[in-house]
C-alpha cells in the first residue's frame, strides 16, 4: 500500500517516495518481500499521480506483478489491490509502505499462523500508560488496562477470500487497517508477536529515527 500523500510529513512526494538512506521509503519493503522465499508474488498500489516514478521503482524487483493506481481511501486502494491478485492466490498480506523497516523472520511468523487462522496480525504491546479522553473536555475518562492493548503493526495476513467478502460489507465509520472489517465479521484475528523496529513512518522525526535503526 503505497497510495496515500503523507501530508504530515510535509514532504513535496508521496510519503512512499520520500527518500530513506538514499532509497525510497517504499523500496525498502519490496526489498524484503523479494528475498523472501515465501513471498510469490507482490501488488503494489501507488499513488496515480506519480505512477511512473512507482513502475520504475517496481522494474527493480521481479516479484511485483502489477502497479495499479489506488484509490481515494485507504480501504479503496486495498480493494484495488486485491482486484489484481491471482485467483488461485489463498493467502494475502497487505503491508504499508510507511513502515520501511518490517523484517522477513516476522513476515515469516505471520505466514506460519496463517496455515491456522484466516487472519493474523502483527504487533508488540504498548509500554506508556494509556488513557481514554473525553475529547470535549480534555478530562480523564479512564486509564486503560495497559497489559490488555496492544500496538497493531503490518503487514496484515488474511485468507484472499474472507479478506474481500470482509471489503465487499458496507461500513458505516472508516476502517483504520483491514484486520477491523474482518472483525466486524466475527472472524478470529491472530496476534502475533511484532518487532519494535517495525516502526511507521509519519513525521520528519520518524525519517530520523527510521535512519537511526538502519
Amino acid at each position: 500500500m503505497a497510495a496515500g500523500t503523507g501530508s504530515r510529513l510535509k514532504a513535496k512526494l508521496p510519503k512512499a517516495l520520500v527518500l530513506l538512506k538514499r532509497k525510497p521509503l517504499v523500496w525498502w519493503s519490496l526489498s524484503v518481500f523479494q528475498k523472501c522465499s515465501l513471498i510469490d508474488g507482490v501488488v503494489l498500489v501507488a499513488n496515480k499521480r506519480y505512477m511512473a516514478e512507482f513502475l520504475k521503482i517496481a522494474s527493480g524487483f521481479s516479484k511485483v506483478k502489477a502497479v495499479v493506481p489506488g484509490g481515494a481511501k485507504r480501504a479503496d486502494s486495498v480493494r484495488l489491490g486485491l482486484d489484481s491478485v491471482d485467483e488461485n492466490t489463498a493467502t494475502v498480506l497487505v503491508h504499508d509502505a510507511a513502515r520501511p523497516l518490517i523484517d522477513e523472520a516476522s513476515v515469516k511468523r505471520l505466514l506460519q499462523v496463517l496455515k491456522t487462522y484466516k487472519a493474523a496480525i502483527l504487533a508488540v504491546p504498548v509500554k506508556p500508560t494509556i488513557k481514554k479522553v473525553n475529547v470535549k473536555n480534555m478530562c480523564v475518562e479512564e486509564t486503560l488496562p495497559r497489559h490488555l492493548l496492544w500496538e497493531v503493526q503490518t503487514p496484515q495476513g488474511f485468507d484472499r477470500k474472507t479478506l474481500i467478502k470482509a471489503h465487499q460489507q458496507v461500513i458505516k465509520e472508516e476502517a483504520t487497517d483491514d484486520a477491523m472489517l474482518v472483525e466486524k465479521m466475527g472472524e478470529f484475528v491472530k496476534v502475533v508477536m511484532g518487532h519494535e523496529r517495525n516502526m511507521k513512518v509519519t513525521t520528519a522525526e520518524d525519517l530520523k529515527i527510521a535512519e537511526g535503526w538502519l
